[in-house]
């Protein structure tokens, strides 16, 4: 009985995460990341960067993705421009402890983010502080932003430029999806920047 219990749960979970997928990538939602690539290849091809950042999950997705940038998705190229601002200890505890928690992404946005860049911000709620601070410092330096939510979006939908939505409420699957989109984006904005060479 044990046994059939824990199966029960893993097929939810999987029917739950196929849902989510399903329901995430419809047409309207592919035409969104289409946008994306295009604005993130762009903004490569000229000679900008791209920034992420998020809590948990999402500052994991943020270092992940940016790994995929610098180094290679699928493509033998050269380094693409990416900095998770997740993962300097120094500069995160610095400005956790000298203005708030809230500032740890906006101050480095402030410092690195130049006019024509691209922050990726990840927000499984869409309401994370220190995300929604990091996008007002970017759209105040002319940086490009583009959020990753769930599928309420949260206050971060009205804020950013471009908004995708894992259509789903459950942390895990939301998780899921931007993984999931954010490779798919990886492989196409390599297509998009390196077809011609």
């Amino acid at each position: 009985m044990k046994t059939l219990s824990i199966k029960n749960t893993f097929e939810e979970i999987i029917r739950q995460n196929q849902e989510a997928v399903t329901k995430s990538f419809a047409p309207s939602q592919l035409e969104v990341l289409e946008k994306i690539a295009d604005l993130i290849a762009r903004a490569l091809r000229s000679g900008r960067k791209i920034l992420l950042c998020g809590n948990g999950g999402s500052a994991a997705d943020s270092q992940h993705i940016a790994a995929e940038f610098i180094g290679r998705f699928k493509r033998e190229r050269q380094s693409l421009p990416a900095i998770a601002l997740t993962t300097d200890t120094s500069i995160l505890t610095a400005i956790g402890n000298d203005y708030a928690f809230e500032k740890i992404f906006a101050r480095q946005v402030e410092g690195l983010g130049q006019k024509g860049d691209v922050l990726i911000a990840l927000s499984t709620g869409g309401n994370s502080k220190n995300v929604l601070e990091a996008v007002k410092a970017a759209k105040a330096r002319g940086v490009t932003t583009v959020g990753f939510t769930g599928v309420k979006g949260g206050a971060l939908k009205d804020l950013v430029d471009h908004c995708f939505y894992a259509q789903s409420s459950e942390t895990s699957h939301i998780q899921e999806v931007h993984i999931t989109a954010l490779h798919a984006l990886s492989e196409v904005i390599e297509d998009l920047v390196f077809s011609e060479n």
